[in-house]
């Protein structure tokens, strides 16, 4: 079976943000210093600790930044295996982001959009029912006035909510009432059918929070950041975006495979016992369990802890795309594991060999119980529902991956704004879970933490 979605785009549209007058350039005077120079140390080399760096690199302020891994990037990472290129775990990136648009150089991404809506799997006699976004593509969208994803006050509901996300200063958005995301659906009166065939599934892929207990803070900043951009993919994969960041960092200014194992506001002791002096301050960049662990007082005893934002995402491979759009498939059936998929292929040609097909498969918690074979074979059988059997029956399991901190807890309350990076006499934390849990948070929370160890030091000019 092939599913015959319209053709959406004749070419895909170039992002909104165009960065490169704003590139970043690295001070000449920025270079290694001498091993005798007082120095900050950076614990982590995430996207927050990658950050950090970078303004610290600018400011010519001397640091180590160690990372436990082989590599840097943290979560966002992509491998090459076989011509393949693997996302590690399912990520979209937003063209909209502001810190993004300020810190990164777009063009050398070489950014790929999607198609500004989904293709939404029903399970009815009709499978899939295409949604576009009503603003960018008007005509698309009356195809989707009568479909049963959602009543007609839906649509037009879901146009207006966009249009006032896009007027609304972030600043207001994140000072705003805040309860979870399905109240605040409700409250702004979507029906239960858009809801669980759109909204939840959608929102679910990028929280990784099917029961929506995610701020409403948190889902208007997205939702605002949809509204005016792209949603895309960099041509060498998402872990590009980290790749772009540690090229800026001066030679010999990272350690990798070194994991630390105790902090203070003077060093690191790594876990072989070697101790690297912070003389001018720590900045401590790692996912929120393991920061929690080195600076147990950054534990909220009186905010009980929820479920674990986890993930799986699985790759195949094939011979032809069953839809040939950049699109994003969401399982609105309320049936079965898979929460969303696509061809990334159809996104980026350069995720696959020449020829071959890239296939994206998310399922939304941590299925623990199940061995990678089984949850392979289980998504191939559901998606033969999809899709059609004989059309899935070929395809090639590449790799899974099982994401078991894919976010921090977003619940209410929340402080997306983001918290004062100074948790100590020269003790700076950074990270997602200290601002937004999205790619600009943890862009925004690095700088703030080198731009306040810089001033606490008086090293800021």
């Amino acid at each position: 079976m092939h599913v015959h979605a319209p053709h959406l785009l004749p070419a895909p549209p170039k992002p909104h943000c165009h960065a490169a007058a704003l590139r970043f350039t690295v001070a000449a005077s920025a270079a290694a210093p001498s091993a005798a120079a007082r120095r900050a140390v950076i614990v982590g080399g995430g996207l927050a600790g990658l950050a950090a760096a970078t303004h610290l690199t600018s400011l010519s302020v001397p640091f180590t930044l160690v990372e436990a891994s082989d590599r840097l990037g943290g979560r966002v990472a992509t491998d090459v295996i076989d011509g393949y290129r693997l996302d590690r775990g399912f990520q979209i990136f937003l063209t909209a982001y502001p810190e993004c648009c300020r810190l990164l150089d777009f063009p050398a991404l070489r950014l790929r959009p999607f198609y500004p809506g989904a293709l939404v799997f029903t399970g009815a006699r009709e499978p899939f029912y295409l949604l576009s976004d009503p603003f960018r593509l008007p005509l698309r969208s009356l195809s989707a006035v009568f479909s049963p994803v959602g009543t007609l006050a839906d649509k037009v509901l879901v146009g207006l909510t966009r249009l006032r996300a896009a007027a609304t200063p972030d600043d207001a958005i994140l000072s705003a009432p805040e309860t979870t995301t399905a109240t605040h659906l409700q409250q702004l009166g979507f029906s239960p059918s858009i809801v669980e065939r759109f909204l939840r599934p959608f929102l679910a892929g990028i929280f990784f929070d099917p029961a929506l207990d995610t701020s409403s803070r948190l889902f208007e900043l997205v939702f605002k950041r949809l509204a005016l951009g792209d949603n895309a993919l960099p041509e060498d994969g998402i872990g590009a975006i980290a790749s772009q960041l540690a090229d800026r960092l001066p030679a010999g200014s990272v350690r990798l495979n070194s994991r630390a194992a105790a902090i203070d506001g003077s060093g690191v002791t790594l876990d072989t016992g070697e101790t690297i002096p912070g003389d001018l301050g720590v900045i401590v960049a790692v996912e929120q369990p393991e920061a929690e662990k080195l600076l147990p007082q950054l534990s909220i005893p009186e905010k009980p802890k929820k479920s674990e934002r986890s993930t799986v995402c699985l790759y195949f491979s094939t011979d032809r795309a069953l839809v040939q759009d950049p699109i994003l498939l969401l399982n609105g059936s309320g049936k079965g594991i898979v929460n969303n998929m696509f061809f990334a292929t159809n996104v980026a040609p350069s995720y696959a060999p020449p020829g071959k097909v890239l296939v994206s498969v998310s399922l939304v918690g941590s299925f623990a119980d199940r061995e990678d074979a089984d949850l392979a074979d289980e998504v191939v059988r559901e998606l033969g529902g999809w899709f059609g059997a004989g059309e899935v029956a070929s395809w090639t399991h590449l790799r899974t991956y099982r994401i078991g901190f894919a976010q921090p807890d977003q619940t209410p309350p929340t402080m997306p704004a983001g918290r004062d990076p100074r948790v100590g006499d020269g003790l700076y934390v950074c990270g997602d879970h200290w601002c937004s849990a999205t790619f600009d948070g943890a862009l925004v929370s690095g700088r703030r933490a080198a731009e306040a160890l810089a001033k606490d030091r008086g090293l800021s000019t």
